[in-house]
Order: structure tokens, then C-alpha cells, then sequence
């Protein structure tokens, strides 16, 4: 009985995997990316545990795919290349196709609609190995041309692979955005989200101020764009980041995949332990701010995916909305 306009985004694909007993992924430059090819399978029961533990949207395990980097880490060709980054989207099509078979009739009875594909477009940064994701430094030596050229190929391979939606994710910086908003209109069949990573409560990593850069993405007045976003972010900062974009709230969904509270350093360790409060607990919280796709990024697991799903429900039953 879930507002549909409401839905449940899955958790951290790679720390699924490292719990499935990938536990070399964390130091990997290619992070969950190598799976693609050595073990699709399990990637594929990843995304079925997300579904079976409630996600209406699963994404694809392309956030740090390129054609470059698997050249340079498989050695193997251009087109093999290509050929796993489309693996990336028809794997998690078909996971979400055998597990709609398997369910279809159990969800409906219990109001879930068929769950959703979105694309992971991960920032150029998460491509270059070093962290630079967390900073965003390298938009000040490209231009907005540049990233776009960058990301059109990548986003060329899956805008007609099946997918429903693009999730362009843990942008560091406002150019990086403004490119993706531009280059939609190459794809008039999708929608995208646009979700940023930030650095603290005001602030997205390089340094932008979040209400300024979600005003700037909303002038473009793209069709296209159906959400700004935040994930890869400590869930403290959500509240105070919604709070300061309340005059947005009717005119774009937020969609909000917080990590789980621990930090993930350029040196490739987490840091610090896991925020005491389960992200289930800010659920009321973010939805009295608007807050319409809730999930989780790094380290967040089937079973948290299916805590916020109840507390999402419960939010309306006792909301009494529909």
C-alpha cells in the first residue's frame, strides 16, 4: 500500500559482494567492476538479495565501469570491453525479470509494482583510481564539453540496453552535473536522477554549496530530470542538506542513499564506526522533508533495505497516505 510515487532504492552492490565472499574488492581499482568479468553470477544474486529484501529500484554494477580502465586492467579488447558494461545492465535486467516471475503475484498482493533498473553513471573521478571522486578537483581542468564527451560513451552503451532509469551518482562537483543535464538531451526516451556526494551539511564535496548547485541543475528546467539526490554521504548530513532545499520540494523528488556512517578514505580504509542509528531511524525524518527514493550506499545490506521499506509503509499507515 506504498505510495507509488514513493520507492525503496537497494544498498551498497560492492559491499554486498565483499559479504558474499568477494572480500578483496575493497583495495580492487576496479572495486565490484572486475565481477563483471569473473563472476556474474554473483553479482546477479546480489541484486536478487536486494530484491528479496525490498528494493523497488536495483542498479546496475557499472558505477566505475570505462571502457579505458578495462582495457588497461583485463587487457582485453575494445569491444570485449563493451561487452561487459552491457553485461552490467543485462544482469541486473535479468535479475530483476526472474525475481518479478518468482514474486509477481506475492508483491501485488502486498502493493510492490515490478522493481525497477536504474544505470549507475559513477563521476569521471571514480574512474582514475586515486579518490579523486572525493574532492571533484579534476573539474577544474576539464570543461563541461569534455565531461560530457567523457560520460556520452559510457552512457551510449546502456541508454538502450532495457534500463528504466539513469542514477548519475556521487557527483562531486556542480560542472560534472551540468554536463550530465546537458547530455541528456541526446537520450530523449530516459529520465535521470542526479545525486550528489557531500562533504558536510551544506556543502557537496568540491566545495559547492548544495542549495546553490540543486537551484542551478533545476533552471535547466530538464524534463528529463526527475530527481536531485544525495548518497555516498553521512547520513547526519541529510537532514540538515534537505532542510536547506525545502523550496524545491514540489518541484523534483529527493533521493536519498546515505552510506551507513563510516567513511571511506582515498587510502582505502573505512574510518570511524558505523553511525549507532540504523538508517531505518532517519526514515520519518527525511520523508517529513520530502525526501521520495530512499536507500543506502556503502555498506548498507539487504536488511537495512528491508528495514526502510517498513518504516516507509508504517510512515503512511500512520500518515493515512495514500
Amino acid at each position: 500500500d506504498m505510495n507509488f510515487e514513493h520507492k525503496v532504492l537497494d544498498g551498497g552492490l560492492a559491499t554486498q559482494l565483499i559479504r558474499q565472499g568477494y572480500d578483496n574488492l575493497d583495495n580492487d581499482p576496479l572495486w565490484s567492476c572486475r565481477l563483471l568479468n569473473t563472476a556474474p553470477w554473483a553479482i546477479k544474486q546480489a541484486h536478487l538479495s536486494f530484491l528479496e529484501g525490498g528494493a523497488d529500484i536495483i542498479e546496475t554494477n557499472t558505477y566505475q565501469a570505462s571502457i579505458e580502465s578495462f582495457i588497461e586492467h583485463f587487457t582485453i579488447s575494445e569491444e570485449e570491453a563493451v561487452g561487459l558494461i552491457k553485461d552490467g545492465a543485462r544482469i541486473a535486467i535479468e535479475a530483476r525479470d526472474e525475481f518479478w516471475r518468482l514474486n509477481s503475484e506475492k508483491c501485488s498482493r502486498e502493493g510492490r509494482q515490478r522493481p525497477l533498473v536504474a544505470a549507475s553513471i559513477g563521476p569521471y573521478g571514480a574512474t582514475l583510481h586515486d579518490g579523486s571522486e572525493y574532492s571533484g578537483h579534476y573539474v577544474d581542468t576539464m570543461s563541461i564539453e569534455d565531461l560530457k564527451a567523457w560520460h556520452k560513451r559510457r552512457i551510449d552503451l546502456l541508454a538502450d540496453s532495457g534500463i528504466d532509469i539513469l542514477a548519475c551518482e556521487t557527483i562531486p562537483a556542480l560542472r560534472e552535473a551540468e554536463a550530465l543535464v546537458r547530455l541528456l538531451s541526446e537520450y530523449p526516451h530516459l529520465r535521470a536522477w542526479i545525486s550528489f556526494s557531500c562533504k558536510d551539511n551544506q556543502h557537496i564535496n568540491h566545495g559547492e554549496l548544495f542549495s546553490d548547485v540543486v537551484a542551478k541543475i533545476l533552471s535547466y528546467d530538464c524534463k528529463q530530470v526527475l530527481g536531485i539526490g544525495i548518497n555516498c554521504t553521512d547520513p547526519e548530513f541529510i537532514e540538515p542538506l534537505l532542510k536547506s532545499v525545502q523550496n524545491f520540494r514540489d518541484v523534483t523528488k529527493f533521493v536519498i542513499y546515505p552510506n551507513s556512517g563510516e567513511t571511506w578514505t582515498a587510502e582505502h580504509t573505512w574510518t570511524g564506526k558505523a553511525s549507532l542509528k540504523g538508517l531505518d531511524e532517519y526514515v520519518d525524518d527525511w520523508m517529513d522533508l520530502g525526501a521520495t527514493y530512499i536507500g543506502g550506499c556503502c555498506r548498507v545490506y539487504p536488511e537495512d533495505t528491508n528495514k526502510i521499506r517498513s518504516k516507509m509503509n508504517q510512515y503512511f499507515k500512520l500518515n493515512n497516505k495514500t
